[in-house]
């Protein structure tokens, strides 16, 4: 492992990340925060697609999280941002551990409008029950960390950055080993091939629902994070554009690079608040437009821009490979 994507060199690179906060700002915290919450669950669409399916229904595990979280914290006062963020995590890896295995078994344009279907079933769920405020949903108190309670606004602000970077950072680094773990690489197998996987004695379904759980946990964390953001949930947390949207960021970043999703994410969030200052009326043209010049010269994503340099340059010429091989022989 090169020692520029090492975990220990990527802890540092959060660690700077989170310091890094202290400086910029207030209005970009806000702003920080959002796209690390949308980089989490687009780095679970990452991981998923690796084995050759795209979910369009990630605002499942988005708002199963999120009302998770809520409805812990109004019962038991779990105000605590670390605690929250895990058990978001605990509530989307549930809900993907239903139903990753009931799913698995479908490939392509199945998979991806069986999830976008579950997703709007919660939804409709969601605004028919007035318990959970229906429609309007319900509001949510100030988290805390550790004990500590923030009262202004700046380092409430820094504290929910902080939070939201440490959770997707680690998360980056965890993708990160496994896109090169052994299982990673089954993952691409999956997707290239799934028979020949199981003629070799994996099974194809397993490494799927596995990816799909990983997607679902990050989906379910980042859900608790955007409700720490906002200190408000509704049913539009599990609605189709909201999907939608996680999956533009993973079409913006690409299979190549985990640290694309943060960029994209980032990208994202910059288009969409300049152009809605600027053109208001006009801002989603703007992300349209945005979203085709990057597929069309692009076309791998924005993780190619430097992936696929390193690739170039790892891979070995023609005549040196002839030549090795005359050698050899």
């Amino acid at each position: 492992m090169k020692y520029a994507t090492h975990p220990l060199a990527l802890l540092g690179v959060v660690v700077l990340a989170v310091l890094f906060g202290r400086i910029i700002p207030a209005w970009t915290l806000s702003l920080a925060t959002v796209a690390a919450s949308k980089a989490l669950v687009a780095l679970g669409i990452v991981v998923l697609a690796r084995t050759g399916n795209v979910s369009f229904g990630q605002g499942l595990f988005y708002a199963g999280g999120g009302y998770g979280v809520a409805l812990i914290a109004i019962t038991f006062g779990v105000t605590d941002a670390v605690a929250q963020v895990l058990i978001g995590a605990v509530f989307g890896g549930l809900l993907g551990l239903i139903i990753g295995p009931l799913i698995a078994r479908y490939t392509g344009i199945f998979f991806g409008m069986l999830t976008l279907a579950l997703s709007m079933v919660l939804y409709g769920a969601l605004v028919k029950t007035t318990i959970l405020g229906g429609s309007d949903g319900f509001n949510v108190g100030r988290p805390t960390l550790f004990g500590a309670v923030f009262n202004d606004p700046r380092e409430a602000d820094f504290m929910l950055y902080a939070v939201s970077i440490v959770a997707t950072g680690l998360a980056g680094i965890f993708a990160t080993i496994l896109f090169r773990s052994q299982f990673g690489l089954t993952s691409l197998a999956v997707r290239e091939n799934n028979l020949r996987v199981e003629y070799l004695g994996t099974s194809a379904n397993r490494i799927v629902t596995i990816n799909f759980v990983i997607a679902a946990t990050f989906a379910g964390a980042s859900g608790a994070l955007a409700l720490m953001a906002q200190r408000h949930i509704d049913p539009e947390f599990a609605y189709w554009t909201t999907s939608g949207e996680f999956v533009f960021v993973a079409v913006l970043a690409g299979t190549q690079s985990v640290a694309a999703v943060f960029v994209s994410a980032l990208a994202l969030e910059l288009v969409r608040s300049f152009s809605n200052l600027y053109l208001p009326n006009t801002w989603q043209l703007v992300l349209g437009v945005f979203l085709l010049a990057v597929i069309l010269f692009l076309p791998r994503g924005i993780g190619s821009l430097w992936s696929g340099k390193k690739r170039k340059v790892s891979e070995p010429r023609p005549d040196a490979a002839i030549a090795e091989k005359g050698s050899a022989s």
